[in-house]
């Protein structure tokens, strides 16, 4: 029960922070998950990264960047069936570490604010990339984000709304295609709906109000930090 409390709260937290500047679920969650119900990942984390965006577009439709989701998603095809071998070959401890990994990487390529060109060919490796993180371990977005990271939030928003749609509904099929899905995710995922929606309603009159600066530390603060404990926590489970 403490350990579905805290990943309720994880999803709360992650919502929050998604709902607010595009991006978050994944980074925030997926680490804690790991930590308190491995056995649920990466097809649980995906089917509660699947719901939110749905919400996220019922609230704003407009800027979506279609012309660089057109090349993004592409290369995310070719990077879910990298990913889903990965899954299927890796055991969980060493699934921990791979994670941990990720989203360390992650935090300091945000902490360090790369600025890397937007073109057909960063949107393809991005998308490659994402395939690839975002099928083994429910973290896609942060490579595509740190390319749209100097576009309007809202534009940032949406387009990252659609990506993650489209991607955990591949990653889904190809991880259910590989039997890497099971009822025990699909429960997660439902247990999930309150929390998400909560924390969807509140970013809603509280995001005019945040420092974007500050939102962005908290996330850097909570990623990290659960980063760093998953590849002790494997290394030592």
């Amino acid at each position: 029960m403490g350990a579905l409390v805290v990943v309720l709260l994880a999803v709360l937290v992650g919502a929050f922070v998604q709902s607010a500047v595009g991006i978050g679920l994944g980074l925030v969650a997926a680490p804690v998950v790991t930590l308190a119900a491995p056995q649920l990942m990466p097809g649980g984390m995906l089917m509660v990264v699947l719901l939110l965006p749905l919400v996220t577009l019922a609230r704003e439709r407009e800027d979506v960047d279609w012309r660089g989701l057109g090349w993004a998603f592409p290369a995310r095809v070719v990077g879910t069936a990298v990913g889903v071998w990965v899954v299927a070959s890796v055991d969980e401890r060493q699934l921990g570490v791979a994670v941990g990994a990720m989203v360390l990487l992650a935090v300091l390529l945000t902490a360090r604010t790369v600025v890397v060109p937007v073109n057909p060919g960063t949107l393809g490796v991005a998308g490659f990339v994402s395939g690839i993180t975002g099928t083994a371990s429910s973290i896609g977005g942060p490579p595509l984000a740190i390319l749209l990271q100097h576009r309007a939030p809202r534009q940032i928003r949406t387009t990252l709304a659609v990506y993650f749609l489209l991607g955990s509904v591949l990653s889904l099929v190809g991880l259910g295609i590989a039997g890497e899905l099971d009822v025990a995710e699909v429960q997660l995922a439902l247990l999930c709906i309150p929390p998400l929606v909560l924390g969807f309603a509140v970013s809603g009159p509280l995001r005019r109000h945040l420092p974007p600066g500050l939102v962005r530390v908290l996330v850097l603060i909570v990623s990290g930090s659960s980063a760093l404990l998953l590849p002790v926590r494997s290394l030592l489970g």
